[in-house]
């Protein structure tokens, strides 16, 4: 996506046609790379409105060509729509930190959950992780073999049908034991899916977690939106992962996400491996 988005700006610089029409031309290649790439519709309909009336409207500054206003005007609203100029913080502030996990099944929570693991265990943090997902069968196990993988310890217990009841119990033996971060594994859900939202809603309400961030599957696509603003509306989301964010992945459906949420996106999975994780850079 990010190569079409230069191909269509080097367009634009080197067009000959009035600044009018090359304005047009390129916020109608905008459009096509950003649908392509599974940005909502709307999301992407809204943007281009954006920009054209601040490319029409606005004036440059003394000395600058209208051109060039032109390109700070893209890179700044597309800036905006991943979610601001500056890295997310990822800094633990406060101990011991409560970070809750949501997302719809298949996403790739718990392989999420074991990679921010290790991205704090690296800091030198205490982490525990907690697996409060009582749906899938074989979660505790999937999650107890990827903690052992990186060292990390895992509460959970496969007889406990209670989900709040089992992250009760995780978040307090973790900080009983002087703990710096707990994250917590819940259930996939889907947006039609209404009491296991209800269920997350209920761990929110209970366990009361300093964040709650949205793991994203880097291919959703078009559906990206309506899942982010179910998971929202039930519990308000502060921040979002992308998983499985790798070469072939469009990723477009996280933008959505943001807008959908207003949350920042503050981590991406590279791959598969426990240590393919990264803070995402909106300026790159």
């Amino acid at each position: 996506m990010l190569e079409e988005l230069r191909k269509a700006l080097r367009k634009f610089i080197g067009s000959t046609k009035s600044y009018e029409r090359a304005v047009d031309d390129f916020i109608r290649d905008l459009q096509r790379v950003l649908i392509r790439a599974d940005v909502n519709v709307r999301v992407v309909f809204n943007l281009s409105k954006r920009i054209r009336e601040r490319a029409l409207k606005e004036e440059p500054p003394p000395g600058v060509l209208r051109r060039d206003w032109f390109i700070k005007i893209v890179y700044e609203e597309l800036t905006k729509l991943f979610g601001g100029e500056k890295e997310p913080k990822v800094d633990i502030e406060k101990k011991p930190y409560i970070l809750m996990l949501v997302g719809i099944q298949g996403s790739g929570k718990t392989t999420s959950a074991a990679k921010l693991a290790l991205f704090y265990k690296r800091k030198g943090h205490r982490v525990g992780l907690v697996c409060a997902d009582t749906f899938r069968p074989a979660a505790y196990e999937q999650l107890k073999q990827l903690g052992n993988k990186i060292g990390v310890e895992v509460y959970g217990n496969p007889r406990i049908k209670d989900s709040t009841k089992l992250a009760l119990e995780g978040v307090s033996y973790f900080k009983g034991k002087g703990y710096d971060l707990v994250i917590i594994d819940t259930a996939g859900r889907h947006k039609e899916e209404k009491g296991l939202l209800e269920e997350m809603k209920q761990i929110a309400e209970k366990v009361k977690p300093n964040e709650i961030m949205l793991v994203l599957d880097a291919t959703i696509g078009q559906q990206a939106l309506p899942q982010a603003k179910a998971f929202h509306e039930a519990t308000p989301i502060g921040s979002i992962m992308i998983a499985k964010l790798d070469g072939t992945a469009k990723g477009g459906g996280a933008l959505s996400a943001v807008v959908a949420t207003g949350a920042k996106i503050k981590f991406i999975g590279t791959g598969e491996d426990v240590k393919e994780i990264e803070v995402f850079n909106p300026n790159t």
